[in-house]
């Protein structure tokens, strides 16, 4: 979880770094404390993220011996269909939230883009729903969820590899830092984990995450449009 920690610290580096530049009044503390972000510090928590994610990929590798999949990021046309995974994994979601009534289910979308117009929503839109799954993927299933499995023992066969499944899913969810929706974002991260470890690749697992966030980033255009 290193990466992860490093990642939230260049992040809190970068988005002070720019709200400086952009003269925010209150700086980080009042942006902390904003229910809407400007696209600026949406962007720059995100790229400070990513960066702590990919400097734990390239340690897992280098330092950890950790080798990747073959052709782990080679598609095939058979992958198609985890785009459809990835949108019944979002209804199910929200079907599941349905019958306990979970106020502000939608806030981490409002916070992320409610401030943002334009090209800004536009560059947001695409980070989250292709550089997100694409990085995120790369950091919880190819590195902490393997990891995992090889710390609690591959000897261990199902055991070690349920532990895996579970704990890289709870890592992803909290990740995300909004206790509303952990639950979903749990149960997704164990979803993603499952087709990760079932293709042994992570062209799948992406597009089923890159069309998860899809028909939330769509949903909210359709919002907006009405």
């Amino acid at each position: 979880m290193g990466g992860f920690v490093l990642g939230q610290a260049v992040a809190t580096v970068l988005v002070g770094l720019v709200a400086g530049i952009a003269g925010y009044p209150g700086g980080l503390t009042a942006l902390a404390h904003a229910a809407r972000n400007p696209w600026w510090a949406s962007t720059a928590s995100l790229v400070g993220l990513w960066c702590g994610f990919a400097v734990a990929i390239v340690a897992a590798r280098r330092a950890g011996g950790l080798q990747p999949w073959p052709a782990q990021w080679r598609p095939r046309a058979s992958d198609a269909w985890f785009i459809v995974l990835g949108v019944v994994a979002q209804f199910a979601v929200e079907l599941a939230y349905r019958p306990f009534h979970v106020r502000h289910l939608g806030r981490p979308e409002t916070r992320l883009f409610g401030a943002t117009s334009g090209a800004g929503f536009v560059l947001l839109a695409v980070l989250t729903t292709v550089g997100a799954p694409l990085i995120e993927e790369w950091f919880f299933r190819g590195v902490l969820l393997r990891g995992l499995r090889d710390l609690f023992g591959r000897r261990r066969g199902l055991l070690a590899t349920t532990l895996a499944v579970v704990v890289s899913a709870v890592a992803f969810a909290l990740a995300h830092g909004e206790p509303t929706q952990f639950a979903g974002l749990a149960a997704l991260g164990v979803v993603l984990a499952v087709v990760a470890l079932r293709t042994r690749r992570l062209v799948p697992s992406a597009l089923t995450h890159l069309s998860f966030n899809a028909v939330a980033v769509g949903a909210l255009v359709a919002q907006r449009v009405h």
